[in-house]
């Protein structure tokens, strides 16, 4: 049955275990609105790639369609290289890059990128992390980026930032029901939800820490210069807020007494 969705033709593109464990997701997951390809892009690229049509096979999967939306979970920057020439190719509209890992799509790049898709009439979007991604706009605190696109929204509508809907009861002051309003595109505010069930409320915030750990999170966990923290870190916190927020009003309150000090 239909949920309202906007119809999109999505072309994903990746090269190893992150690309694959994002589009498992998404797959099981999607609207049944969206047609979603796959190209297993090469894994290795020259240090400068010259001629980047020389690297984008002579069929893209859903070329001859055309594509509405580019996934780019490529886990090297040439692959980043290439993505100017695949949107032509396929007449994208719209471009997700995160930015889960800087060696896969370093901060220059990822400027340039957006600057190269502007002058194409093309939105992008490159979150960091990719968890950071809502409807309106991507990244955290100071580096929050507002956007303006109806294809990454519809995207950001499904899989981004997490939103989870948590019911506790109000005695026990236990979860009992967890719904996945966003899922993270990776599965893990998924994973976390079903964890969560049955956990006391003063628990679940911590517990969702560890089961983000535990997922694993697949970004980086070198020390980022634009947080000064590890990208991993700043998914988990993510994660953490969107549980906190649903299960603060139930925690319990202790005071702490004023007492003598032992001899």
């Amino acid at each position: 049955m239909s949920d309202g969705s906007l119809a999109m033709r999505i072309l994903a593109i990746i090269t190893g275990e992150y690309g694959r464990r994002h589009m498992d997701n998404i797959r099981a997951h999607a609207p049944e609105e969206w047609e979603i390809s796959v190209w297993h892009a090469p894994a290795f690229y020259p240090p400068v790639i010259d001629y980047p049509e020389d690297h984008v096979p002579d069929s893209l999967p859903g070329e001859e369609e055309g594509v509405d939306l580019i996934l780019a979970f490529g886990e090297h920057k040439g692959v980043t290289e290439l993505l100017p020439t695949i949107v032509r190719r396929t007449g994208a509209q719209a471009v997700i890059a995160p930015v889960d890992r800087e060696e896969w799509l370093p901060r220059g790049l990822a400027r340039q990128l957006r600057g190269w898709l502007q002058e194409m009439d093309v939105a992008c979007v490159t979150p960091k992390p990719l968890c950071s991604l809502t409807e309106t706009h991507y990244n955290v605190k100071q580096h929050r980026t507002e956007y303006e696109s109806p294809l990454i929204a519809e995207f950001a509508r499904h899989f981004g930032r997490p939103d989870l809907g948590i019911t506790v009861d109000p005695d026990a002051r236990d979860i009992t029901e967890i719904a996945v309003i966003r899922d993270a595109v990776c599965g893990c505010a998924r994973f976390t939800a079903r964890e969560l069930l049955g956990v006391p409320a003063d628990e679940a915030e911590r517990l969702a820490g560890l089961l983000h750990h535990h997922y694993p999170c697949l970004a980086s966990m070198g020390i980022d210069d634009d947080f000064d923290d590890t990208i991993m870190h700043v998914s988990g916190n993510i994660l953490k807020a969107a549980v906190k927020e649903q299960v603060e009003e139930y925690k319990e309150v202790r005071y702490m007494r004023p007492g003598k000090k032992a001899n």
